[in-house]
């Protein structure tokens, strides 16, 4: 959306932005569109490393991975259609993606911030099942089941969203440009937003804060049995494919010692604790700005607190990657595997050029 607009959004009102001559200013547009596009460009990178190493490493195709692989391409979505769009309206000052694009960008703007949220709570209601119910997870957290239910989760988000395609529209400000902004009236977006904060933010968080609090209870401070064996986000096979070699390192090192399954649960559990808490905190400012701008007769509306805001919006669809390369071990292999698999194959490709050319030489030569 474009800067007056991109965060007014979710503000029930259709006033202009306040101090938009701080936005015109070259200061604000260099440091938006830096923060942007580093924020941004580390989130596409990590986002599709993460369904790279899923998708193509066989150990790493768990049900809390399916999962992962699906608030990936949500936050995905959030920063090609959030992120990208703000660094061309920032620099030209207006919107230049039509209407057609007003209302698309629109909706898989708020498809992927509501995608990651439902995937967020799925994979708390998974792991959930998974310590505390253990017999159970045998036959209810498996990954056929989680492709299931992650086709629910983006099923509910896409018709829901289909609300914005009424709700916005191309407009022109005080100053005759041409903006993708709100079109109808305070009354009426009030409620829609307040249904939206409940139902995507406060009450994913509150399921949250409770499984994880049963999870903590039986982790931390009740003993696990020790045949216990339910699903992770940790494997125990490690292939001997380039594909399938992340734990191992090199086709045919020898795996790292196994983690307990005590050890493991803990590991998986904080890391996706940790996802939540960020998800908690990073949405905070953007949820509180709105909610306070709700009820009041002057919204604030301060140009580098939205800024603010924005950064933290796409800091949260960027960081996940991040959190899973430093808090497990699984996953800073299977990245390193990736890598590897690439550089591999780069080089196979040079081989086969180089070898070409001889036999094209030798020919020739003949």
């Amino acid at each position: 959306m474009s800067e007056n607009s991109s965060l007014k959004m979710d503000t029930p009102t259709n006033i202009s932005l306040v101090g938009e001559s701080v936005t015109e200013s070259i200061e604000y547009k260099t440091i938006s569109v830096f923060l942007v596009l580093l924020v941004c460009g580390v989130g596409i990178v990590g986002n599709i490393m993460v369904v790279l190493v899923v998708v193509n490493t066989r150990h790493m195709r768990t049900p809390t991975n399916c999962y992962l692989v699906s608030l990936a391409v949500a936050d995905l979505t959030v920063l090609v259609a959030a992120g990208l769009p703000n660094i061309s309206d920032s620099l030209v000052g207006y919107w230049i993606y039509g209407h057609a694009g007003c209302l698309g960008i629109t909706y898989f703007q708020y498809l992927g911030i509501n995608v990651s949220s439902c995937s967020i709570t799925a994979f708390t209601v998974e792991r959930y099942i998974a310590i505390c119910h253990p017999m159970k997870a045998q036959t209810v957290c498996t990954v056929s089941r989680a492709k299931r239910i992650i086709a629910g989760v983006w099923a509910f988000p896409c018709i829901y969203c289909m609300l914005w395609f009424f709700l916005v529209d191309i407009q022109e400000n005080r100053e005759r440009r041409v903006q993708c902004g709100y079109r109808v009236s305070r009354e009426l977006y009030l409620p829609i937003y307040l249904i939206d904060f409940a139902i995507f933010y406060v009450l994913p968080l509150l399921l949250a804060i409770a499984l994880y609090g049963l999870i903590a209870r039986i982790l931390f401070l009740s003993p696990l049995p020790h045949h216990a064996n339910a699903t992770s986000a940790t494997g125990t096979t490690v292939r001997g494919t380039c594909k399938d070699t992340a734990e191992g390192g090199k086709k045919g090192s020898r795996p790292g010692r196994p983690k307990s399954s005590s050890s493991s649960r803990k590991q998986v559990t904080k890391m996706l604790a940790v996802v939540v808490i960020l998800f908690a905190l990073l949405w905070m400012p953007y949820r509180t700005l709105v909610l306070v701008n709700s009820f009041v007769a002057t919204p604030y509306l301060d140009a580098w607190f939205l800024l603010f805001c924005r950064i933290c919006i796409y800091a949260n669809s960027a960081i996940n990657p991040v959190v899973y390369n430093l808090m497990s071990q699984k996953f800073r292999s299977a990245f390193r595997g990736l890598y590897r698999c690439q550089e591999q194959e780069v080089q196979r490709r040079t081989l086969s050029v180089v070898n070409k050319k001889v036999k094209m030489n030798k020919q020739t030569n003949k």
